[in-house]
């Protein structure tokens, strides 16, 4: 059976991204295809990945489907990223039931779907890496974010859970809590692109998709000695 591995992947090992088409998960597309993976994708729309399937994370018999299409098409997936996901501040005494439920459904119950698909590959070849996409604002919350914050922190006890479960196994299981950054999930009205924001983070800016990729690489190769962690790259808004 094959070993964990540290440092950077070798070409063509075989990579699984969420929410693959925009953001945070496009860029880790396009990172992860510029060190030398091999990319299934997966999102509402088509992604740039080397292999693209459409679908929404809430289903969990179409991302078993994708996973399964990307392993016939690619080869065993070693890695699972997942970005999935959609912003909105609402307060409390607003959120509907529906929007609750969606919120949870897409974050969590979409890194579970994504996760049952391709975890007994990952255990069965002693081998896998798995990064969820979480927020600061599940460690900070914030104002008019009950919901999301609720489901970006339910993420992380999952993924520390997880990691606990699996340790041993040649799977790790990891985090990467991004601040505020600058893709459309914010809209240009958005309070998180407010000069006054802005001008409370250390570095005075949104971080860029690209960067949050590059965090998620490095959890994938250098970073092989995390396990159950949550790397924060949240340009200083949560210190």
């Amino acid at each position: 059976m094959t070993q964990p591995s540290a440092g950077p992947p070798a070409s063509g090992q075989v990579a699984f991204v969420t929410g693959a088409a925009s953001g945070i998960g496009a860029a880790v597309v396009t990172g992860l295809r510029s060190a030398g993976w091999t990319v299934g994708g997966f999102d509402l729309r088509p992604s740039q990945a080397d292999l693209s399937r459409e679908g929404d994370v809430t289903d969990p018999a179409a991302v078993a489907a994708a996973a399964g299409d990307v392993t016939a098409g690619l080869g065993p997936i070693r890695a699972l990223v997942t970005a999935a996901g959609y912003y909105e501040m609402v307060p409390f005494g607003q959120i509907s039931e529906e929007g609750w439920r969606r919120m949870l459904a897409v974050h969590l119950g979409g890194l579970v779907n994504a996760v049952r698909a391709v975890l007994p590959g990952m255990l069965g070849r002693r081998d896998g890496r798995i990064v969820a996409i979480s927020s600061e604002l599940a460690v900070g919350g914030g104002d008019g974010d009950a919901h999301y914050a609720a489901a970006k922190g339910a993420i992380i006890g999952f993924v520390r859970s997880l990691a606990a479960e699996v340790a041993g196994t040649g799977v790790l299981v990891n985090s990467v809590a991004p601040g505020p950054t600058d893709t459309p999930l914010l809209d240009p009205g958005s309070p998180w692109r407010a000069p006054d924001y802005l001008a409370t983070l250390p570095v005075g800016r949104l971080a860029s998709p690209a960067e949050i990729a590059a965090a998620v690489r490095f959890v994938l190769g250098e970073g092989s000695f995390m396990v159950g962690e949550v790397l924060s790259v949240n340009s200083g808004a949560v210190i």
